[in-house]
């Protein structure tokens, strides 16, 4: 099962309209593709993952190994309701915690996360162009983003089998912006009732999915997927994960130009249906929506 990728220089060429095309499918069809040639310098990225592995080694991995969670598993013991990583989160905006995170990583971390804003930024404008949106409507409908950073390591687990690295859920805001490990795989995304796993990336890679509230405003026509972690037995795996989300005080709700209409009578839509019955589905509902609003 291919997973689309999506070329962002691509957007500004003679292929534009194919990749515009790709990446709404893939925002309805998946809702998480790769993302190629995002502009993001490499060797920002190399320095960036070079310095949290660093600080993992140096300040984290002894500690979690000798945390509860890691003494709770064993061959005979399944742990169900805890997650195997050790984290923290830089908020980025609206307020910093940036003397809250290891003073190691105090400038690449805000650094990249400058770049990281400025391509969900621009995925949020061609995401609204593709809905048929004006192109900043995502970009206002999330006033103010709140933007963090979850820098995480899923520790080498001698039992995978029993224990969790996160458990399966949905994010719970926008758009995320993945850098992940190069080696070491973990990643899994639901699809069409599976789980495929998510290689690890190569090349500097971004990974992108979509949150609940893309969901909502798009009036469910793209999708938030439910995706999971799973710890390795070889290798510790890095992820860096950019959350760009609606500000906390903002009101989320579907993008009315994407509603159905209210209500109306059945005979009615047919009566509009049979001169329109080869137009373009969604038109139709939006004319019909304004007819018998």
């Amino acid at each position: 099962m291919e997973i689309p990728v999506i070329k962002m220089d691509e957007l500004h060429g003679e292929k534009r309209s194919e990749t515009l095309s790709l990446l709404h499918d893939a925002c309805a069809q998946w809702g998480f593709f790769w993302l190629e040639n995002h502009g993001i310098n490499d060797d920002l990225m190399d320095r960036t993952k070079e310095l949290v592995n660093k600080h993992y080694e140096q300040n984290m991995e002894n500690n979690f190994y000798s945390s509860e969670i890691a003494k709770t598993i064993g061959p005979d013991k399944v742990t169900s309701n805890v997650d195997w990583e050790c984290s923290f989160m830089y908020h980025h905006q609206p307020k910093s915690n940036i003397h809250d995170i290891p003073e190691l990583l105090r400038t690449k971390v805000p650094e990249y996360a400058e770049e990281v804003v400025k391509l969900a930024e621009q995925l949020a404008e061609v995401m609204s162009e593709n809905l048929g949106l004006d192109k900043d409507y995502l970009k206002k409908a999330f006033t103010k983003p709140s933007i963090g950073i979850k820098v995480a390591k899923y520790p080498r687990c001698s039992h995978p089998e029993v224990v969790m690295g996160l458990r399966g859920h949905t994010d719970a805001g926008g758009i995320i912006l993945l850098f992940q490990d190069d080696l070491v795989p973990g990643l899994q995304f639901m699809k069409d009732g599976r789980w495929i796993s998510i290689p690890p990336t190569k090349g500097n890679r971004i990974f992108v999915n979509l949150g609940d509230q893309i969901e909502v405003i798009s009036n469910g026509i793209y999708k938030s997927i439910c995706h999971q972690v799973v710890p390795n037995q070889n290798g510790s795996r890095l992820s860096i994960a950019t959350f760009y989300n609606p500000g906390a005080d903002v009101i989320i709700f579907p993008a009315p130009n994407l509603t159905y209409p209210s209500q109306y009578r059945f005979q009615d839509y047919l009566n509009f249906y049979s001169a329109t019955k080869f137009t373009d589905k969604v038109s139709r509902f939006q004319t019909t929506k304004m007819v018998f609003k």
